[in-house]
Order: C-alpha cells, then sequence, then structure tokens
C-alpha cells in the first residue's frame, strides 16, 4: 500500500476502531511488510515501516486516528495514512470492530 493520497482516495472512518482479523498474517520486511489474507488469498505490500506500525497497532486503540498518532504520523501525512488504510480495508486487510 502506497501513502501517496493521491494514487488512492477513498473515504475511511478514521475515528473508528479497526484491526486485522486472524485470518491475515503479516510478515515485516525492511520496506515494510507483506500481507496475506489466508480467506481470500490476497497478497498486499506495506510500503514503508511507519504503516507497518500504524497496522499491528490498530487493535490497541479506540480509533485509526489514535494509533496513527501513537506511531508517530503527522497531521500533514493522516491523508496518505488514510488512503493507504482505505485500500486495506477495502481488500478486507483490516476491519472496523463493531462495538460490543
Amino acid at each position: 500500500m502506497s501513502t501517496d493520497p493521491a494514487a488512492r482516495p477513498s473515504p475511511f472512518d478514521l475515528d473508528a476502531a479497526w484491526y486485522v482479523p486472524a485470518q491475515v498474517s503479516i510478515r515485516p520486511e525492511r520496506f515494510g511488510a507483506l500481507l496475506y489474507h489466508f480467506g481470500t488469498r490476497r497478497l498486499s505490500f506495506l510500503k514503508s515501516p511507519e504503516l507497518l506500525k500504524v497496522v499491528q497497532v490498530l487493535a490497541d486503540f479506540p480509533t485509526a486516528r489514535a494509533a496513527c498518532t501513537d506511531a508517530g504520523v503527522s497531521a500533514a501525512e493522516l491523508p496518505a495514512y488514510r488512503a493507504a488504510l482505505a485500500t486495506l480495508a477495502a481488500s478486507e486487510m483490516i476491519r472496523e470492530r463493531k462495538p460490543s
């Protein structure tokens, strides 16, 4: 996934809670990571270690925005991360956590 906001403009609710489902395997790499979804057999590339950090902590925070802040994403970078997370959500690599 690219963090270039022009590459993937898409709505994504940064103020919702998100998580990586158990069917998704994350393999860290020097460039970022590989994500593989065992259910859909899709492979995604995270093109930065910073985006990997956001994805890894999503379930630990009440919102994706909070996870981004914790990972050190600046306000100026947030639109790019929002676009990358939207792409991950569209490919089912991350899912919204519903309130219990």
